[in-house]
């Protein structure tokens, strides 16, 4: 598929997913056949104020490309300091973030919270537009407690949206229920500019589903907790997966960048991930919480997966 000027190899994209997509994730997603990902969503304010730790959110890989940068916030000359950066020259797309439905987020007037401010979110847009000198998408909810999905997608069209991705759900819904694909796909039939389905894709049959709506891509997200390999099945590639090897590989790629202390900490989410509707894992879950080291937390998961 085509986003403005950027040529996309496939119609299945990784969703930006806050603490959870860093470029390790994203790169083995990738290998196993997503065609498209973003950054996980980055605070426009903070790269504005040159923040150390949210320039590491802007790391990628070699092999990710093209990729994109998905940006949050409500403060238009933020965006234009952030999008004003030589950092983020290598991203060929920005997204901006309308859908988050954190708390912390909506707080502030940002994520999902720009629904109810149609003006704010369509100056956003321009500012973006305007300065980012490339194609500028943004990512949505239906609405934020009603739905106005229509209205909102029609105005980013007019607005300069290269695409637009759409969580079939309001944010009062946060992740439950099922999603909305008659909202989707009525979205789908009245904009011109290409629409991503997001929202429930964890197997074929809810892939398929999701096609039926006539969008030009879908976007997997919570599918892909755990499994970064889910695009190879998604694709009905026969694959045969090794989860040793692929939670070795994302703990030594993202050695290349982060203290050991540190990915101690943070890896053990991904860790109880990829342990997730494992049968007996529940003793090696308990030793992940409690482990301190990096290597030996990489010790027990090779002793589970390997026994």
């Amino acid at each position: 598929m085509i986003i403005g000027n950027v040529n996309i190899d496939g119609n299945l994209f990784l969703a930006p997913m806050a603490g959870v997509t860093d470029f390790a994730f994203r790169k083995i997603a990738r290998d196993y056949g997503a065609s498209f990902s973003y950054t996980e969503m980055v605070s426009a304010k903070a790269l504005s104020y040159d923040n150390k730790k949210t320039k590491e959110l802007l790391i990628t890989s070699s092999t990710e490309n093209p990729v994109g940068l998905q940006l949050f916030g409500s403060d238009k000359l933020a965006f234009e300091k952030a999008l004003a950066l030589e950092e983020l020259s290598k991203f060929q797309i920005v997204d901006i973030n309308m859908g988050c439905p954190a708390p912390k987020i909506v707080k502030n007037g940002d994520g999902s919270a720009l629904m109810k401010n149609f003006t704010l979110a369509s100056e956003l847009l321009n500012t973006c537009v305007k300065c980012a000198k490339r194609p500028v998408t943004v990512k949505m909810r239906l609405g934020y407690d009603k739905d106005v999905s229509l209205d909102f997608s029609k105005m980013l069209e007019d607005n300069g949206a290269s695409a637009i991705t759409v969580h079939g759900r309001l944010r009062e819904d946060f992740y439950s229920g099922k999603v909305n694909l008659e909202a989707i796909a009525k979205i789908k039939a009245n904009l011109k500019i290409p629409v991503i389905g997001n929202g429930d894709v964890f197997d074929v049959k809810s892939l398929n589903e999701m096609k039926e709506t006539g969008v030009d891509a879908v976007m997997v997200g919570r599918g892909a907790l755990g499994k970064p390999y889910i695009f190879s099945e998604l694709l009905q590639k026969n694959i045969v997966v090794d989860k040793w090897e692929i939670i070795n590989n994302h703990i030594n790629l993202l050695k290349q960048y982060f203290t050991n202390n540190y990915i101690a900490t943070y890896i053990k989410k991904h860790l109880l991930w990829y342990l997730k509707d494992e049968i007996g894992a529940t003793k090696t879950k308990l030793e992940i919480c409690q482990e301190k080291s990096i290597d030996k937390c990489l010790i027990v998961m090779k002793n589970f997966f390997k026994k």
